[in-house]
């Protein structure tokens, strides 16, 4: 289908602009012994005389691209270092190891290759600058179960019990700052922890964003920022949810201590850890946005980009955009046909049934029962809601299509949305339609795109 394949090369096109190799090479330099880093009208140097040793340490789906770019910036100059990414997203680096670990819900790999990245980094001094390349998903791939003091008893968190915090954040419908607000107070690097390792070394920190709004406390749980959460707010997540019961003993112990004042708290602004250390964007989800816009205005559409801060429950978001699609298709209001209506951000799923599937799918899914209500069918509306990761949930599609086309091939397969939309099963019902987007891994990671096509 035609409009498929503009959606296509829409959503490549921003992938394009956010290959995190790409970004480093266009955004960071080396001019003598300088080290620049350029974006979005910010400007970093670094005189790499000061120092006799740099050190390499990352995490996230796009960590070892990041490093790739690096290695072919400083070369020789890179004194050794260790990236932590997902299964399957390696790259072929010479100066700096990997270790791969498992995304969304952490494993032992990631517990061991945080092990190591802290033994680097507790290793640096004074003479070494601390390069930290951060991208999305470094939360759950650099486990590091803190422990703590419970009536003169060490207590040591676990995998295990970290892993069940995850997955009773995933389910219950957590947005990320949430989720990651009980990560770092249930970690030994997260919330800025990791700079009471580096310390006394500098750090620079290269990240790409993986979160609304660009929170550098949220990105990755903000390993190399003050972090402004408390126990206290971790605890009142925990009560608004009403996931006490499903948290092990142990991990919702910890929250109680520290906020009774028992446990140290992460690193605050202030903090004797942050005086050296330096944090850098240098890829979002706006900078994805524009490059899709890009595209889509040489394909011949009239763009309305709407925002890069999109949040909520994706079905209930689904029904929001399928009204806009149908508002366009009726009245030309907020942009004339052929339209091409661009959003971004991240929404979340409350999963109750023991389907599969992820936020992107599950929207689609829900605009698709959308235009079942639509007294055209869906006539000259074409949908598109992907992850710019690849991997939507745990699923190996970045998302799926919504269109009138795929409502006809529901009905002739005897297919139900409603059963599907309640089972959270998105995966399989549009496996069964045809309707899934797949990228393979992309080595990036800058939040969602959607996108509405009306002819």
């Amino acid at each position: 289908m035609r409009e498929y394949d503009q959606l296509r090369s829409i959503f490549e096109a921003a992938l394009t602009r956010i290959d995190p190799y790409r970004m480093l090479l266009d955004h960071v330099r080396l001019e003598g012994e300088r080290l620049v880093v350029a974006f979005d009208g910010v400007r970093h140097e670094v005189d790499l005389a000061r120092f006799s040793r740099v050190l390499v340490l990352g995490c996230g789906k796009a960590s070892s691209r990041m490093a790739l770019a690096l290695e072919e910036i400083l070369g020789g100059r890179i004194g050794g270092g260790l990236v932590c990414t997902k299964y399957g997203h390696t790259e072929p680096l010479a100066r700096i190891e990997q270790a791969e670990a498992a995304h969304p819900v952490p494993d032992e790999a990631g517990v061991r290759a945080a092990e190591r990245i802290a033994g680097l980094a507790r290793g640096a001094d004074e003479k070494t600058l601390v390069i930290t390349l951060i991208s999305g998903g470094g939360s759950a791939l650099l486990p590091a179960p803190m422990s703590y003091m419970d009536g003169g008893r060490e207590v040591r968190l676990t995998l295990e019990h970290k892993q069940a915090v995850t997955r009773a954040l995933l389910a219950c419908g957590a947005d990320i700052r949430e989720i990651n607000c009980l990560r770092k107070h249930l970690s030994a690097l997260k919330g800025g922890r990791f700079l009471r390792l580096v310390e006394p070394a500098t750090s620079l920190s290269l990240i790409l964003s993986d979160v609304v709004g660009d929170r550098l406390d949220t990105i990755a749980s903000g390993i190399t920022a003050a972090d402004e959460s408390t126990y206290a707010q971790a605890l009142a997540i925990v009560d608004k949810y009403g996931v006490a019961g499903k948290l092990p003993p142990e991990a919702l112990r910890a929250l109680e201590l520290g906020a009774a004042g028992a446990v140290p708290e992460t690193p605050k602004p202030g903090d004797p850890a942050l005086a050296r250390a330096t944090n850098l964007l240098i890829g979002t989800n706006h900078a994805a946005l524009l490059a899709a816009c890009e595209k889509a205005r040489e394909l011949g559409y009239n763009v309305a980009p709407l925002t890069c801060l999109l949040t909520g429950e994706a079905r209930e978001v689904a029904k929001f955009l399928c009204g806009i699609a149908r508002d366009v298709r009726a009245t030309g209001m907020l942009v004339k046909a052929p339209a091409c209506v661009i959003l971004g951000g991240e929404t979340v799923v409350t999963v109750t049934g023991e389907g599969k599937g992820g936020r992107n799918q599950e929207m689609a899914l829900a605009f698709l029962a959308e235009l079942a209500n639509d007294p055209e069918r869906g006539r000259g509306i074409t949908f598109l809601s992907a992850s710019t990761d690849g991997t939507d949930g745990p699923t190996d599609a970045a998302g799926a299509f919504a269109s009138g086309e795929l409502l006809a091939g529901v009905e002739a397969r005897g297919l139900s949305m409603q059963a599907a939309l309640k089972a959270n099963d998105s995966y399989h019902f549009f496996e069964a339609l045809g309707g899934l987007y797949k990228t393979g891994p992309t080595r990036t990671n800058v939040c969602d795109l959607h996108m509405i096509l009306v002819e």
